[in-house]
């Protein structure tokens, strides 16, 4: 009951704001979704973009855009649901911690996004899921689930595992990237899924950034990092050639 009431306070608290973008709306276990997409080249390479805390916004969009300007088609995923779009502090803890505490809902809107990318004729069989912040942490929540992708990547995302959880069945490879200056996600978390990645034989490719805080790729924010920023970038690029063929 406690998730449900949730769920409907992030939906009706929110209401009413508009995505830009080319907007996909569909529908996971009844509730509606709206996503964002940009398709390439038929068959091309596919990128799964998740949202950091405050929902899909511009921000977003405009990664996807990049992507598909390197040839990648790009589904950008809405995990909080249509026009949810928190900006007060408290609401965006509201709606992370809905799906923070409760994983399976987690993985399943993860599922739902992919799905609806495939029914857009986005070629989800090459395909790698990235996320930002709280994105990052649904990305490796997905990796864990056994997900068949190519890969998983994250920038700034959330590291720690959930009790009870391990890395046995993730499939394809991961990227971590991360900024050494973050106090909100520690250098000892890394070092721990480091541990965990070796544990499970996943195979990954882990990156820091000094001097990089938590959420160094936000355009225009206090704690963005252009030359991190840039870095990072190119890490994640070469990935995806190295993955997607």
């Amino acid at each position: 009951m406690k998730t449900l009431l949730m769920a409907l306070f992030c939906v009706t608290a929110f209401s009413g704001v508009s995505l830009a973008g080319k907007a996909v709306s569909y529908e996971v276990d009844g509730r509606p979704f709206e996503g964002c997409m940009e398709k390439a080249a038929p068959h091309a390479p596919m990128v799964l973009l998740v949202h950091d805390w405050d929902g899909l916004t511009e921000y977003e969009v405009k990664r996807a855009g990049m992507l598909a300007e390197l040839g990648y088609s790009v589904f950008c995923a809405d995990l909080f649901g249509a026009g949810v779009r928190p900006t007060a502090l408290a609401d965006k803890q509201k709606c992370t911690g809905m799906l923070s505490e409760d994983r399976p809902k987690m993985r399943a809107l993860m599922q739902g996004a992919l799905d609806a990318a495939e029914a857009q004729g986005l070629n989800s069989e090459n395909c790698v899921a990235m996320g930002y912040c709280f994105g990052g942490t649904a990305v490796l929540e997905f990796a864990r689930s056994g997900a068949d992708l190519k890969g998983f990547a994250t920038f700034h995302g959330g590291l720690s595992l959930p009790d009870g959880q391990d890395y046995s069945k993730t499939k394809g490879r991961v990227l971590i990237l991360h900024g050494s200056a973050d106090s909100h996600i520690t250098m000892d978390q890394f070092a721990t899924l480091a541990n965990d990645f070796e544990k499970a034989g996943v195979p990954n490719e882990m990156i820091t950034f000094g001097g990089a805080p938590h959420g160094w790729t936000v355009f225009g924010g206090k704690a963005y990092r252009a030359e991190a920023d840039k870095k990072s970038w190119a890490q994640f690029t070469n990935y995806l050639e190295d993955v997607l063929k």
